[in-house]
């Protein structure tokens, strides 16, 4: 078994204590080497039956020295470099274009149903066309404009809607005095979940359609890693859901924790593993197979198993469950975080850990193990590879809205994590505002990582304001069906 000396806890070897030190001081407090303490409660305790030794160790925690400096949240004023620094990039899926003529429904003949005709459109619709042809200077600021949305903390909490949330939408979706739609994306550090299951949660939960074509969860972009690595560990999310997003992202071999486990239960002495767990998990022979990448693409819901697990791998020869490598740089296998929050909004008033925590404690543990710091690649927000995915998926929203592949020059970035949303939205040149129902409560901008463009009460408070910047202070947030837009002077009247 493995002894340590005092000087591997940073403290100084302390003789015996004496009798007189072996009494209760009169502080009631334990010191520590550094002079720290922590307050030992008084109230209900006897002296009679206690007592006090003084401590050999600080009381204060000290990882630092087991910290990668990356594990720090990046700032404005002191930006750290991500590992694309270190020469490394983060693949990302090209967008899948959808041609102007992707409208056109054929019918069984494969000819259109109405040749040389245009779809047939609601009322609706042709009087906000009217109304957009009598305002082209409003339609193209309109156009020239972009949202990109934050979920967690700025539309929703957990699954309980933040009302300002709903009108928003539906002021973006053409609820405004031209009837058009301004283009807006979702891109949420938020993970879990297959994108379908994700949006149809979300479009219920906000009274508003989306589709998965203006949405971006913080795996999303890393379906491009598929065409890298064949067997892969993906860790995180309830059940079995991310195994199945990571099918749908086309990885060919994909081992879950649960599989391991079931292999070999002593992997993890303290998890118990039910029948049913047992019976849902793909076991197999382990010790022959090598795993190429893990993938953690979700908060861990058993932090014990999977980081033992994961530091096994990371451990390994060429992630062979049951080596242990020679040289723990050369036969590492990679490892990617999906994003990196220490927070995250909730239904609970105070945000929670997140993936971000997971991370930061992996690391810290690897390098006390191993005496070497754990390179990794983190995406989501607010990663250098996560803003160019939204530029795809924004210019191919507008291709399918408003038939023009442009990406517009304005974007709002609407955030309430100073250090995820407002940061990178800052660095990638887009105007950010940040929202108090969040992570973010503190008063006035944050001072660390400020929004460029302020800080407001809500969404609802954030796009308005942006929407009057871009469109004119007097621009209305309803579509009035009854105007005629033959009355028009400057703007267009109602009918009188």
């Amino acid at each position: 078994m493995p002894t340590f000396e005092d000087a591997d806890f940073g403290v100084t070897a302390q003789g015996a204590p004496t009798k007189s030190q072996e009494q209760k001081t009169e502080s009631s407090q334990a010191v520590g080497q550094n002079g720290a303490s922590l307050s030992i409660p008084a109230d209900g305790h006897s002296s009679e039956n206690t007592i006090e030794v003084p401590a050999s160790r600080s009381s204060v925690a000290d990882v630092s020295h087991y910290m990668h400096n990356l594990s720090l949240s990046p700032s404005m004023k002191e930006r750290r470099g991500s590992r694309n620094s270190f020469g490394t990039s983060l693949p990302i899926p090209k967008s899948k274009r959808q041609s102007r003529l992707s409208s056109v429904h054929y019918a069984e003949g494969g000819k259109p149903t109405r040749p040389g005709m245009p779809p047939i459109q609601p009322t609706r619709d042709i009087l906000a066309g009217q109304v957009q042809d009598l305002q082209s200077e409003k339609v193209k600021a309109a156009k020239d404009m972009a949202f990109v949305f934050d979920i967690d903390g700025v539309l929703v909490h957990g699954d309980r809607l933040i009302p300002e949330g709903q009108r928003v939408l539906e002021i973006l979706n053409g609820d405004n005095e031209l009837g058009i739609k301004i283009p807006h994306i979702f891109l949420t550090n938020g993970s879990g979940k297959p994108e379908q299951a994700r949006v149809d949660q979300l479009s219920k939960i906000l009274h508003n359609p989306i589709s998965t074509d203006q949405f971006i969860q913080s795996h999303t972009p890393m379906r491009a890693l598929a065409e890298y690595y064949k067997t892969v560990l993906v860790v995180g999310g309830e059940g079995y859901k991310c195994r199945e997003v990571a099918e749908q992202y086309g990885f060919q071999d994909i081992v879950v924790p649960n599989d391991i486990v079931a292999w070999d239960p002593t992997i993890a002495p303290y998890r118990v593993f039910t029948d049913a767990e047992r019976a849902t998990s793909r076991p197999r022979d382990f010790s022959k197979t090598n795993i190429d990448a893990i993938m953690v693409f979700s908060d861990s819901r058993d932090y014990a198993t999977d980081m033992q697990i994961i530091v096994d791998l990371l451990r390994s020869e060429n992630g062979r469950l049951g080596t242990i490598a020679k040289d723990p740089v050369s036969q590492r296998i990679p490892i990617y975080f999906s994003q990196g929050d220490a927070l995250c909004p909730t239904e609970h008033p105070i945000p929670r850990m997140s993936q971000g925590t997971f991370r930061i404690g992996l690391e810290a543990m690897y390098k006390a193990l191993t005496g070497v710091d754990l390179e990794r690649v983190v995406y989501g927000k607010p990663e250098l590879a996560t803003y160019k995915y939204a530029d795809e998926i924004i210019t191919s929203w507008m291709e399918q809205i408003h038939g023009e592949e442009k990406l517009p020059p304005h974007v709002y970035m609407i955030g309430d994590n100073p250090a995820s949303d407002i940061i990178g939205g800052n660095m990638y040149g887009w105007n950010t505002c940040l929202v108090r129902t969040g992570v973010y409560q503190g008063e006035g901008n944050d001072k660390e990582n400020p929004a460029s463009f302020g800080v407001f009460k809500n969404v609802y408070e954030a796009v308005t304001t942006a929407i009057k910047k871009e469109l004119g202070e007097d621009f209305k947030f309803k579509f009035d069906e009854s105007i005629n837009p033959v009355h028009h002077g400057d703007g267009v009247s109602a009918i009188e």
